[in-house]
Parts: structure tokens; sequence; C-alpha cells
């Protein structure tokens, strides 16, 4: 097979994924998990999208936990513009995020936020933006020698997902610290730390509904 052939075998590979997961639309962010992955709900359930072309730091890693304030700061609880580009080996929808015409995965990048991850296309764009992060020693840069989340994944093999998970279901891996009804920015996020998280804490009385102040109002309006 010649490499035009291949190429266009993988276009429509790709394309067919993006289709299947709906190409463009518009969704509210419920969940951060990190500097590169958010979580949205669709009509068929949870969705775990991860950001095209960029990789954040790891939880773990130094400056991972910044990374994920600042894409919440972009992203959480807004109506976001995804395009769907490909769906990665763990399920995931891997897309592109926009919201009121700011291009989150670039602003990651532009921030000092995450590293490209273009070296399968070359996105000069991003490159050119790390790069002035950089020289700026912006962000993640700041650090005298920073790890890219690749190299440090291969020196913590056990902090990889695993492909036979369900993650629509959001495993513990992916739950965050928030503990309390006060750090909920809406019913969804409050159920998904509830029911996928385990955090019982919001869940006082016992009676399976979470944070009554944000979820209580939307049971009477259905009932």
């Amino acid at each position: 097979m010649n490499r035009l052939a291949a190429r266009w075998i993988c276009s429509v590979l790709l394309c067919a994924n993006a289709s299947a997961f709906g190409g463009e639309f518009i969704a509210r962010v419920i969940v951060v998990l990190d500097g590169d992955t958010v979580l949205i709900r669709r009509p068929n359930g949870l969705v775990k999208i991860r950001l095209a072309e960029i990789d954040a730091p790891e939880k773990a890693q130094a400056f991972g936990e910044k990374s994920k304030r600042s894409l919440s700061a972009m992203v959480m609880g807004k109506q976001v513009k995804f395009a769907s580009r490909a769906t990665d080996q763990y399920g995931r929808m891997v897309a592109h995020l926009s919201i009121n015409g700011l291009d989150v995965n670039a602003e990651q990048i532009r921030q000092g936020m995450a590293w490209e991850y273009s070296s399968y296309h070359s996105n000069k764009a991003l490159i050119a933006l790390q790069g002035e992060a950089r020289m700026a020693s912006r962000g993640l840069w700041a650090q005298s020698d920073p790890t890219p989340p690749w190299e440090w994944r291969k020196l913590h093999p056990s902090t990889q997902a695993s492909p036979a998970a369900d993650h629509s279901a959001a495993p513990s891996a992916s739950c965050g610290t928030k503990t309390h009804c006060s750090e909920m920015t809406s019913c969804e996020e409050a159920k998904y730390y509830l029911t996928q998280c385990g955090v019982k804490s919001l869940d006082g009385n016992g009676d399976g509904v979470p944070c009554e102040s944000l979820c209580t109002s939307r049971l009477e309006i259905k009932n």
C-alpha cells in the first residue's frame, strides 16, 4: 500500500469516527477532569472529550493542577462548541473546543498549560504558540526542565488508563478532590461526583439526590 492510499484510508476512518460522534455540536461542560480532558452529557449519556493536538501535565505531575484550573476557568459549566476529529484508543472523543471565538486548545498552549502534541500533523500554529510561551517562561515553562507528559507516563505506566475501561462512566481515577456542595457548579457535576466518584457527603439525607439546592428545583419541574 502506498503512502497516498494509506493517508486516504486514515482520513476516511477519522471522518467516520468524527461523524459517529456528531461532527460539530454545542454542549455544556459538566466536569473538567484535567488540563486536556472534559466530560459532557449528551442524549446517549456521558461523553469524555480529549482535547486534540495538546497534551497537558498529568495530575500527579508538577503543574498538573494548575493546568486543570486553567481549562476549568475557560469552559467549566459553559456552553462550548466541539468539533470532533476522531476517537482515541480509550474510546474518548478527540475534539477541538471553542467558546465565544476562543480556541481553547490553542489557549492552553499559549498560556503554557500544555504541550503541543502534533507529531502526526505538525500544527505550525501550535508549535509557534508553544515557542512563544517557552521564550516568555509562561506557565509550565517557568520550570527549569519540565518533563513532557508522554515521557512522564513512560516512567509511571500504572497511571495510564486501560483501553478496556468504561470511560463513559468516568472511573474514580478521573475524579477530582471536590467533596462539598459549595464546590459544585451544577446539578450534573454534583450527580457525577455522587454516582461516579462515590462522594456520599453530597447526599446528606441519603435520598439519592445530591446537593438539593442545585438539583431539587429541577426535580420539581419534571414532576
